[in-house]
């Protein structure tokens, strides 16, 4: 069998995770593994040769990895800052490469990877593996069905309680690695769009046929990190961080109008007490769905006069009718989140071994990652509408080389 050779670059606990799922896959052969920190680097050799059987490379800089030919793709895991930057070095060595999630810091490093994507012509995707959920691509798969009628409005959101990792090292024998609280102390953002904006972006047809036009955020005060650390729960192998002044609003608001005239709102909600929900709902003109109570609304099949309380969680009837392609005979015990990880993942290598165009583009990337600057830009302006870039330049409005086959979104 002719194996897929990549490298990974940034081996923290995602990176590690991301690792250990590649490593099983008998076509693809991890040639190199790359981190700052030694002791990842060793412990991930490890963690493949249990896994697969081989020892990878092991690296501390990943500029090394690049100059190894015979990989062909790099999956980049490392700390937000750095994503867009590795890529770019990714490119411009040749090699396709596929980021973790994330926001950007600034507007030009956005138009700085496209720019790379259109001088080089190598690919980039993120791995946004939320695209890749099930009923986010059973919402996909209705709404090119015409099911929901016209989409008018989406939402979605990140609303996921992180205060103890937040406020707490979980490693109190080694320096704090964690960098997602110098975050929460310098920035006032939606520092986590992609997971609730990747499935609608691909939904409203953004940069083919749709574009993001402008936003506006707003930030309600932060006091939820402060209050969980004035009486923090006792977990072992964790030690609490001194308080300090948190910039980052509990609750981020961000409102988007796109092209054709559709309304996106996007909330980041990880600082208060709360379950896990990215809050993804969908509202066409002869259909709706919301996460929260997972549930389907489809005028003709439900009467809009009865209680729609009697049909939450119903969605999980629809299934055999409207399961996205990907997911039809798919067991999600392959990977991480559901099952999400592993198609994502494959999305990526299937583009590495056909070398074409992969699902999430540098386009997609760069528009998705602007949200977080932008809305920094809104709510330092007190709300003020900001314009989103057209990245593409126009090219939104025709068609251009897109990913075609089994995971194309």
């Amino acid at each position: 069998m002719q194996r897929t050779k990549i490298g990974i670059i940034g081996l923290g606990g995602r990176g590690r995770g991301l690792m250990s799922m590649i490593a099983a896959m008998e076509d693809i052969e991890i040639v190199a593994v790359c981190d700052l920190w030694q002791d990842r680097v060793d412990l991930s050799i490890a963690k493949v040769k249990e896994i697969a059987g081989y020892e990878p490379i092991g690296l501390t800089n990943h500029h090394d990895l690049l100059n190894i030919d015979e990989i062909e793709g790099v999956v980049v895991s490392t700390s937000w800052k750095d994503h867009i930057k590795l890529c770019i070095d990714c490119m411009k060595a040749g090699k396709y490469s596929a980021m973790e999630v994330g926001g950007a810091y600034a507007l030009e490093d956005c138009w700085a990877l496209v720019r790379t994507y259109e001088e080089t012509r190598v690919p980039v995707m993120m791995l946004e593996n939320c695209n890749f959920g099930r009923e986010e691509l059973m919402m996909l798969n209705m709404v090119r069905q015409g099911i929901f009628g016209e989409v008018v409005h989406c939402q979605g959101g990140y609303r996921h309680d992180l205060r103890h990792g937040l406020t707490h090292n979980r490693e109190p024998e080694r320096e704090m690695r964690h960098y997602r609280s110098g975050e929460y102390h310098n920035r006032n953002c939606d520092n986590y769009p992609t997971h609730d904006l990747g499935p609608i972006a691909k939904i409203l047809d953004i940069n083919r046929g749709n574009r993001m036009m402008k936003l506006v955020s707003t930030a309600s005060r932060a006091s939820g990190l402060s209050a969980y650390l004035a009486n923090p729960p006792a977990i072992e192998n964790s030690v609490p961080l001194p308080d300090r002044r948190w910039l980052q609003g509990d609750i981020i608001t961000t409102t988007i109008t796109c092209a054709h005239g559709q309304t996106i709102t996007l909330v980041l909600d990880t600082s208060l007490p709360r379950p896990y929900s990215r809050n993804f709902q969908v509202h066409g003109t002869r259909a709706m769905y919301v996460e929260d109570n997972r549930s389907l609304f489809i005028e003709g099949v439900h009467n809009h006069e009865e209680d729609w309380r009697d049909n939450w969680g119903n969605v999980e009837k629809f299934y055999e009718q409207y399961d996205h392609p990907m997911w039809r005979g798919y067991d999600p015990s392959k990977g991480g989140h559901g099952g999400m990880d592993y198609l994502c993942m494959r999305a990526f290598f299937d583009a590495v071994k056909r070398r074409c165009p992969t699902p999430i583009d540098a386009y997609d990337v760069a528009s998705w990652m602007s949200i977080t600057t932008l809305s920094e830009d809104s709510i330092a302006m007190g709300g003020h509408p900001v314009t989103i870039p057209d990245f593409t330049r126009g090219e939104w409005l025709r068609s251009r080389d897109v990913y075609e086959g089994f995971y194309a979104l």
